[in-house]
C-alpha cells in the first residue's frame, strides 16, 4: 500500500496530504507570528504563574541581546541548556534563537562524565545551567569549549516573593545546592539586566540552518547528537499542526506539560508546535511528585495531555486521578516508549478519556506517525504515517517485503534529520538515500496502521525463534497485581536466550510462579518467562523511558 492510498482510505478529509514548507524560513518567524497575534495570552505557566506570548518576546529579547553583545556569540554557536521545567527554559530557548545559535538540550541530571561527554562533543561555548547542577560542571569545564556560564535557580523568574521563598527553601533549607563558588558565572538576573541596555540585531536564518544539536537518549548505546534544522523542525511543527487541525481552536488550548522541554517530544509537540495555536503550556517541574502533579492538573480547564506510557500508569493509578475535571480534554497523547493496552484501558476507566499512541524519533524531529485524534485509532499500534512522510519495511539485506510482515521501519520525510554530528560513519549507517533506518521492527496492517514489534537490539532469540519484548510486556501487564514490567533476553546454555521479567508489584502477595502461569495462558512456550525477578522500581530516563540495558547489567553485591 502507497501513502496516497493510505491517505485517501483514512484522511483525505480530516487531515492534510501535504505540508506548506513556504510558510516560514526558520523557526523565530512562527515565535513571532505567535507573539503579534496571541500578545496577552498564557503561552507558559510554572508554579502558578504566567509568563504571556508578550513578555516572552520580550524577556528572549533581552537574552538574546545578552548573548550577542555581552558575550559575543556569533550565529551558528552552541549554547546547552541544562534545565527542567522552568519559565526560564522557553526565554532561553526562544532567546537563542533569536541570537542564531544552535541549541544543546541537555538533561539536568546527567552526571559529571555525561555531561563532560556531550558539551565536548557539541562543542558548546555557553551553557545555562540550573544552581542545583553547577558543581557538576565546575568539576568538568575545563575538559570541555564552554567559555561563559548563566546560572539560575528554579524560583528566578518567579514574583518577588514567591522566588525569594522557593530558592530559600531549595539552598537552604532542603540543602539541595551544593557549592560552586569556584565556577566563574554570571546570575540569571543580571544577564537580562544586561541584555536589556543593550541593542539586539536578528540574523538572517534560513531553513538550511542548524536548530538543534539533539541527543539521542543513549537506552541502546552512546549517546550521539542529531542534527536538526530548521526545515526538520518547521516540518514536524507543520506536520503536527495539521494532524490536529481539526480539534484545535487557537487561543484556547491548554496543554499539561510534564515531560520535560528538553526532551525531544515536548520540545517540538508543546513548546513550539502547539505555539501556532497560541496554546498555554502548564510546565510540570517534577513529575514524579504525582499527588502534586494531580494538583496541578485540577486548577486548569486543560485539553491536551501528553505523556509516557509509565506516566499515565501512575496517574490512573493514583486515586486523586479521578478529583480532576477531564471534561475539556480533546486529545491524550502517549510517544517515546510503547502504550500498553492494560495501561490505556486503565486510563479510560479512570478518566473518561482515550488516550493516542504515536510514534518518532530523536532523529525525525520527533513525529512520524500518530493515530487519528478523531475516534478512529486502532489500539496496539503507532496509527499512520504522518503527512509527507513516507514509511518502508525492509528484511535484513535492505528489501522490502511485503505488507504485513515484519521489517525494519525506514522513514523518509522533511522532518528527518540532516544526519549526526562528527560522526559520518554513524550517520552512513542509518541514512540510505533519503530513507532513515530506525532500528525498530515493525508491520503495516491491511488499513496502513503500522504496529510497532519492538527494536531490533532488543530482540530476545530463543532457539532460533524471535521473541520482542512488548509482546511479552503487554500480556503480563494485564495480570491485576503487576504494576510495571520489562522483558529482557537472559543466558542460556540450551536455547542460547530464554526470557526473563522484572517486575514491580502491584500486590506483595504476587509469586514468580502466578506470573508464569499467568504468561502461558497468552504466549506459546518459548516466549514465556523462565525467569522472574521482583524489583521496588524499573531503571528509567528521565521521561520515563524503560531502560531494559541497565537489567541486563549484573546487580552489584551488597556490602558486606
Amino acid at each position: 500500500m502507497n501513502m496516497k492510498d493510505i491517505w485517501t482510505k483514512n484522511y483525505s478529509k480530516d487531515v492534510p496530504e501535504h505540508i506548506n514548507m513556504n510558510e516560514y524560513n526558520n523557526i523565530l518567524e512562527v515565535a513571532d507570528e505567535a507573539f503579534r497575534k496571541f500578545r496577552q495570552k498564557k503561552a507558559f505557566t510554572n508554579f502558578d504563574c504566567d509568563l504571556t506570548y508578550h513578555e516572552l518576546d520580550v524577556l528572549s529579547g533581552q537574552f538574546a541581546s545578552y548573548l550577542q553583545n555581552t558575550l559575543g556569540l556569533k550565529k551558528g554557536d552552541r549554547i546547552a541548556i541544562q534545565l527542567p521545567n522552568i519559565l526560564q527554559f522557553p526565554i532561553v530557548l526562544f532567546g537563542a534563537f533569536r541570537a542564531g545559535l544552535v541549541i544543546v538540550n541537555t538533561n539536568p541530571l546527567y552526571t559529571a562524565p555525561e555531561m563532560q561527554y556531550q558539551f565536548s562533543d557539541s562543542g558548546a561555548k555557553a551553557i545555562v545551567i540550573l544552581a542545583q547542577f553547577a558543581h557538576l560542571l565546575e568539576k568538568i569545564k575545563s575538559q570541555t569549549k564552554i567559555e561563559h556560564v548563566i546560572v539560575t535557580e528554579v524560583g528566578d523568574q518567579l514574583p518577588f516573593l514567591k522566588k525569594h521563598v522557593i530558592n530559600f527553601v531549595l539552598r537552604t533549607v532542603k540543602k539541595m545546592v551544593p557549592d560552586y563558588s569556584n565556577l566563574k558565572h554570571d546570575m540569571w538576573a543580571d544577564a537580562l539586566a544586561k541584555g536589556a541596555q543593550q541593542t539586539y540585531v536578528q540574523p538572517k536564518l534560513t531553513l538550511d540552518d542548524t536548530a538543534f544539536l539533539q541527543y539521542t537518549g543513549g537506552t541502546t548505546g552512546v549517546s550521539k547528537g542529531a542534527i536538526l534544522s530548521h526545515r526538520n523542525i518547521i516540518a514536524n511543527m507543520q506536520q503536527i499542526c495539521g494532524w490536529m487541525r481539526s480539534k484545535l481552536v487557537e487561543g484556547e488550548e491548554i496543554t499539561i506539560t510534564p515531560l520535560p522541554l528538553y526532551h525531544i517530544f515536548s520540545l517540538t509537540v508543546c513548546s513550539l508546535a502547539l505555539m501556532k495555536y497560541g496554546t498555554q503550556n502548564v510546565l510540570i517541574t517534577n513529575p514524579r511528585d504525582i499527588p502534586a502533579f494531580i494538583k496541578d492538573m485540577k486548577k486548569h480547564k486543560f485539553t491536551i495531555l501528553t505523556g509516557v506510557n509509565t506516566l499515565f500508569n501512575a496517574l490512573a493509578h493514583n486515586s486523586k486521578i479521578k478529583e480532576v475535571d477531564f471534561s475539556h480534554v480533546k486529545v491524550c497523547v502517549a510517544g517515546a516508549m510503547a502504550l500498553q493496552k492494560a495501561v490505556r484501558d486503565k486510563w479510560i476507566e479512570a478518566t473518561g478519556t482515550n488516550v493516542i499512541e504515536g510514534y518518532g524519533l530523536t532523529e525525525t524531529s520527533p513525529v512520524a506517525c500518530c493515530n487519528p485524534i478523531d475516534g478512529t485509532d486502532q489500539v496496539g499500534t503507532i496509527g499512520i504515517p504522518l503527512p509527507d512522510t513516507d514509511i518502508k519495511f525492509v528484511d535484513d539485506d535492505g528489501n522490502e517485503v511485503a505488507l504485513g510482515e515484519r521489517g525494519e521501519i525506514c522513514i523518509r520525510g522533511p522532518q528527518v534529520m540532516v544526519g549526526y554530528y562528527n560522526q559520518p560513519a554513524e550517520t552512513a549507517k542509518v541514512l540510505k538515500d533519503g530513507w532513515l533506518a530506525t532500528g525498530d521492527i515493525g508491520l503495516m496492517n491491511p488499513d496502513g496502521f503500522v504496529k510497532i514489534v519492538d527494536r531490533k537490539k532488543d530482540m530476545i532469540l530463543v532457539s532460533g525463534f524471535n521473541v520482542y519484548p512488548n509482546e511479552v510486556e503487554d500480556v503480563i501487564s494485564k495480570h491485576p497485581k503487576v504494576l510495571e514490567v520489562a522483558a529482557i533476553g537472559y543466558p542460556d546454555e540450551h536455547s542460547g536466550e530464554v526470557v526473563k521479567v522484572v517486575i514491580v508489584k502491584k500486590d506483595d502477595s504476587l509469586t514468580d510462579k502466578e506470573v508464569i502461569a499467568f504468561a502461558k495462558e497468552s504466549l506459546t512456550n518459548y516466549k514465556v518467562p523462565k525467569h522472574v525477578e521482583f524489583r521496588t522500581e524499573l531503571p528509567k530516563t528521565n521521561v520515563g523511558k524503560i531502560l531494559r540495558r541497565a537489567l541486563r547489567e549484573p546487580v552489584a553485591p551488597a556490602a558486606s
